[in-house]
């Protein structure tokens, strides 16, 4: 597999702007982007981390995305956006790039929703975070500092930010979180959960037939 991106991406920079009313939510918590803002329609997310020792080779941490319906499934192989498919069949949903190193301020990778694009099977919006490592050296507690935030992209403003704590992290996988579609309606459940089995695990509960460049 070849990154398209190398270098921290920093592909917004109109989003670093502040916003007083940032909220931030823990695991296990929800919020309503529409209760928010309930103009809201394109969103782009920014998950960022360090790496925990400045010795040793970067890990390779990786941002997918999975289209669900209504049975928390994926529709087709195209509803599974990550560094191999960066955009789904309608475009509503599009990965900006592979980062391999986390170096740098900012965020690391991004993804751009426009949720008034995306098809109304499509009920909820799920994400993961994956460290790539074929040689299994590496795993969430070699990072620091990880974040998920949700920005509004017509202000630049943060809406709310996700912050996990994996210093004792042993998984190579977690379940960030997802969007669920309630009518009108979108709301952000945090997750955290530790996935055994990696990306792959994940992508096979979500219903893809698993290709062997995707990463374990």
């Amino acid at each position: 597999m070849t990154h398209d991106i190398d270098d921290d991406l920093n592909l917004h920079p109109a989003m670093i702007m502040e916003n007083p009313n940032l909220v931030r939510i823990g695991r296990g918590q929800e919020i309503s982007l529409s209760k928010i803002d309930p103009t809201i329609r394109e969103i782009t997310i920014g998950a960022g981390w360090d790496l925990r020792a400045f010795e040793g080779n970067p890990v390779d941490v990786d941002v997918s995305v999975f289209l669900l319906d209504k049975n928390d499934r994926t529709r087709e192989d195209e509803d599974f956006i990550f560094y191999n498919n960066l955009a789904g069949r309608e475009g509503a949903v599009k990965h900006m790039g592979d980062s391999r190193t986390g170096a740098g301020d900012g965020d690391d990778e991004n993804v751009a929703v426009d949720l008034m694009a995306l098809p109304f099977e499509v009920v909820k919006i799920a994400f993961a975070m994956s460290v790539y490592d074929p040689h299994q050296e590496h795993d969430f507690s070699a990072i620091k500092n990880l974040y998920f935030r949700v920005i509004n992209n017509e202000t630049g403003h943060e809406i709310f930010r996700f912050e996990m704590d994996t210093d004792s992290n042993k998984g190579s996988a977690l379940h960030i979180g997802y969007f669920e579609r309630l009518g009108s309606e979108w709301v952000y459940k945090a997750q955290g959960d530790v996935v055994d089995g990696g990306l792959a695990k994940i992508a096979r509960d979500f219903g893809i037939v698993v290709a062997e460049d995707v990463r374990a």
